[in-house]
């Protein structure tokens, strides 16, 4: 089984730049989009659809909140949108596909780098608090996702990054969003106490493993880079990875694909 995730920062401008020529060659099961900037309709609307595969979306309110998305060549036994978070599920960040022997999320957080103090809505709720209360939110999900015993692989593009290793200096010199104590001390509860797998670190521990070279740092994508987009797992698969890389040599957007094989029959 072979999981691709990927943040296209807006799937059309994505495809215009050869999104479905490179995934015509990966010969993956499940891709995970999230940042998609469109809403869900249009992606049969607009034969956004790669060939082979069923698609699954779910929008926000608005364009800008991102969405997410999967596309399957395997039929799921159900879909879930949303995880049943209010704010998080109108903002179309979290859907879920369930298949025989595992089931597949792709996840969008909140980006706050760059507008960490910026004011949203009327309760001066700042970009970084409305980040804070997600990841606050998805945290408690994964608490109760972690006790069950099927077993599930998430794709998430979690706009944070966990160790030194896992970002540029440039980021452990500032104070941007992404690499703040209290995020990574939050990556620290999820793979710590919780017992999540982060999926790729499992098989690759070199640094300079980066996923997202932002444009608010104005930094080069070697100079600048940050490692953000994850796969995690349920402890039950953790001996199921069998290869997983990251594509920097990708152009869709900022960020670079995460490539994950298991070894796990997906299929019924």
């Amino acid at each position: 089984m072979r999981v691709v995730t990927i943040s296209v920062n807006g799937l059309e401008q994505a495809v215009e730049k050869g999104f479905f020529d490179w995934l015509a060659e990966q010969d993956a099961d499940v891709v995970c989009v999230q940042d998609h900037r469109m809403r869900a309709y249009e992606v049969e609307d607009k034969h956004l659809i790669p060939e082979g595969y069923e698609a699954y979306f779910i929008d926000g309110e608005l364009n800008e909140h991102g969405g997410v998305g999967i596309y399957t060549r395997h039929f799921p036994k159900a879909i879930m949108y949303g995880f049943a978070n209010e704010q998080a599920d109108r903002e179309g960040r979290f859907i879920q596909a369930d298949f025989d022997k595992v089931s597949v999320a792709c996840v969008l957080a909140p980006c706050a780098l760059g507008r960490e103090d910026e004011l949203i809505g009327e309760d001066d709720l700042t970009v970084l608090d409305h980040k804070d209360e997600f990841m606050e939110a998805f945290g408690l999900h994964m608490q109760k996702t972690l006790r069950k015993r099927r077993q599930f692989i998430f794709c998430a593009n979690l706009q944070t990054a966990h160790h030194v290793t896992d970002a540029s200096p440039l980021y452990h010199k500032t104070d941007f969003s992404g690499f703040l104590p209290h995020e990574r001390a939050w990556l620290d509860r999820l793979f710590d106490e919780m017992g999540c797998i982060d999926g790729f670190r499992e098989i690759n521990k070199q640094s300079n493993q980066f996923t997202w070279w932002p444009e608010q740092t104005e930094g080069s994508r070697k100079k600048a880079g940050i490692r953000v987009d994850y796969q995690l797992l349920t402890p039950g698969i953790r001996k199921t990875i069998r290869d997983g890389w990251i594509d920097e040599d990708t152009r869709f957007s900022d960020h670079a694909p995460v490539i994950m094989d298991y070894d796990i029959e997906i299929g019924f």
